[in-house]
């Protein structure tokens, strides 16, 4: 199969991976990959030679909502670092999960010329209860009345939770709840951190 002009078919099976990996990959601004490290690779199911060079997207699961990236699209190019949770799908077909942080590189004059990604796995309970149920909907209202619709449903129901999308990604992973409480502030700097937390 030649992965420059083929998508694979999607599966219900999950990719079989050590979940305490980190999957690493840096892009340049439009999102073409320049870096994947060794992790990335075995997860996605492609050669590093598949990957370099190729957008981003080509791991892209079509059950992810535009939405979601829009999303993401939005908040670095406005400068500010993000973590999303993403289904994404291997060269075989089967899927999987990740919360992905989003760290923008800049150069010596403060423009951005790419984006470094970090993704860990995201417990089973809160993809099933939460997120699933979600993008299902928004995936649906996407196919229906379109991307707009589907923001202003996304708007909305952070609103009902008074947090943003990281804020409610945050509290889900923090809690394993979906309610109103505060959001635990700071979780994500101790997730991605490689560096032991501080006693």
């Amino acid at each position: 199969m030649d992965t420059r002009f083929n998508r694979p078919t999607p599966s219900d099976r999950e990719v079989d991976w050590n979940k305490n990996k980190v999957l690493l990959s840096k892009t340049d601004k439009n999102g073409t990959i320049l870096y994947a490290n060794e992790d990335f690779i075995d997860v996605s199911g492609y050669d590093e030679f598949e990957l370099v060079g190729q957008p981003h997207n080509i791991v892209r699961h079509p059950d992810m909502p535009k939405v979601i990236f829009k999303f993401l699209w939005d908040s670095i190019k406005s400068s500010e670092n993000i973590h999303v949770i993403i289904k994404n799908m291997a060269k075989t077909g089967r899927y999987y999960w990740v919360v992905t942080d989003f760290k923008i590189v800049a150069d010596e004059n403060g423009d951005i010329v790419g984006y470094f990604g970090t993704r860990k796995s995201v417990p089973e309970p809160i993809i099933t209860k939460f997120i699933e149920p979600l993008y299902r909907k928004l995936l649906q209202i996407e196919e229906t009345s379109g991307i707009i619709a589907s923001e202003e449903y996304l708007v909305g129901f952070l609103e009902e939770r008074k947090k943003s999308y990281m804020e409610y990604v945050d509290h889900l992973i923090a809690t394993g709840k979906d309610d109103k409480n505060k959001v635990s502030k700071g979780l994500f700097s101790g997730l991605f951190d490689k560096s032991p937390p501080k006693k």
